[in-house]
This record gives C-alpha cells, structure tokens and sequence, in this order.
C-alpha cells in the first residue's frame, strides 16, 4: 500500500467554530522509500487567522489573500491521497479539518476516501510512554534534523515526520541485514556485509572470582525475595 505522510496548519484549532486549512503537505512513501510525488497548497481560507496560529506557522492574512480556496484544489488532493495509508501526527486534529473542509462541499466522509489513517502520536505514546510525543521531541530523540526549520510548515512537518516514522519503524529482526538495510558510509558507498559464521570466535568464560560474586548476588537476591526467587544459586 502506499503511504502519505500529510499534514496541515490553519487558521486555529476548532473547525466546529469555523476554523479552515491554509496549507496542505503530503509526501508519498513506498517500499519504505520516498518516490518524490508530493502534494502542496497554500489555500485562502475566506476568514481571518488567530494571532497564535500566525505565530507558530507565520502565514499571514495577507499571504494568504491570492492563493486558491480549498474547493479549488479538492479534487486534486483527494486523487493524490485515494487509497494511501495517511500517516498522521495527532492525526484527529487534521482530518477534523479535513472532514469540515469536505463537509462543505458536500463531498462526503473524508476517511472513506483513503485507505486508512495511522496516527503516528498514539505509535509514539505506545513506545514511549509518559514521555513527550511531539513531533518536536521525537526529531530529537531520533536526532532528526530541524536547523533547517524555523516555523512550523505542512510539507517541512510531513518531511521531518516521515524521517521520525522510518526510525521508530526500524526494527531488526535478526543479525543478518538485507541488501536493502546496507549501511552507507561517506560518498553513500555501500559497506559491505561480513558472514559471521566464517569467524572462529572465541568464548570467555568468567574468572573464578566473576562466579563467585555472581553467585553471591544470586544469593542476596534469593534472601531479599523471602525465597521466592525462580532461580536458586548453584551449590558450590
């Protein structure tokens, strides 16, 4: 299935009381591999935005003024997203936005128009719970790269995400890695792999004195669990 990354800023945080989409952003993921097709509109959403949205994503009114309204470009962005699966931060928020917008045009549920929707944030709160989920903690946590970044912005946002999606994603099943996982080195120069099996490597045993403490922490353990341990420290 392909995959888009989307997201949206706006004129605030309530569609119910009359909020709408100023800017969409998609990129189309498959194979774990970006392709290059995007989707990018700034929109006239009719109606003033809050100072506080201004001021996180610093589209102005003015900006704004000359750029095609949604209805305009509904079509367009709904072929480029038929049948994707949507990956979405916080994705309640943006396809809230997005089913007022289709709301208004009569054109129906907007996520019987994909193939389904991912929402990253609740991906992240599984994996680290307790901790901060923003797209903003995890670019650091996976030492994603925002110098580049200096307000927030539907492409650069959907950008950073899909880099954050394909490190949360990254697990490793097993020692050996496929051609596709080669690790590339200066010059994007593939490493190349090394078979294991073809080494004699040796095994190191521990040193009476490692087992004898290794022994006594069993020990201590045993006795500070009343004897419930499941393991019992080996006789000497």
């Amino acid at each position: 299935m392909r995959q888009i990354f989307l997201d949206t800023e706006t004129t605030g945080l309530d569609p119910t009381n009359g909020d709408r989409v100023i800017e969409v952003g998609c990129l189309e993921m498959v194979n774990r591999r970006l392709t290059g097709a995007r989707f990018h509109r700034y929109l006239n959403p009719e109606r003033p935005s809050h100072e506080d949205a201004v001021r996180v994503h610093g589209l102005t009114d003015e900006f704004l003024a000359d750029k095609p309204k949604f209805a305009e470009v509904c079509d367009e962005l709904l072929a480029f997203l038929d049948g994707a699966e949507l990956l979405i931060h916080n994705a309640a928020f943006d396809v809230g936005f997005l089913e007022a917008e289709l709301a208004r045009l009569g054109k129906g549920p907007f996520v019987k128009r994909v193939g389904r929707v991912t929402d990253t944030l609740a991906m992240a709160r599984e994996m680290f719970p307790g901790k901060s989920n923003s797209l903003d903690a995890l670019c650091r946590r996976f030492e994603v790269d925002t110098s580049h970044r200096d307000l927030h912005g539907a492409l650069i946002d959907a950008a950073l995400l899909a880099e954050v999606y394909l490190r949360m994603t990254r697990g490793q099943d097993s020692l050996v890695m496929s051609d596709d996982d080669r690790l590339t080195g200066a010059g994007g120069h593939a490493t190349p792999l090394i078979d294991l099996r073809a080494l004699d490597l040796p095994v190191v045993g521990p040193t009476p004195d490692e087992l004898a403490a290794h022994h006594a922490l069993l020990a201590d353990l045993d006795k500070a669990s009343g004897g419930k341990a499941v393991w019992k420290a080996p006789v000497a």
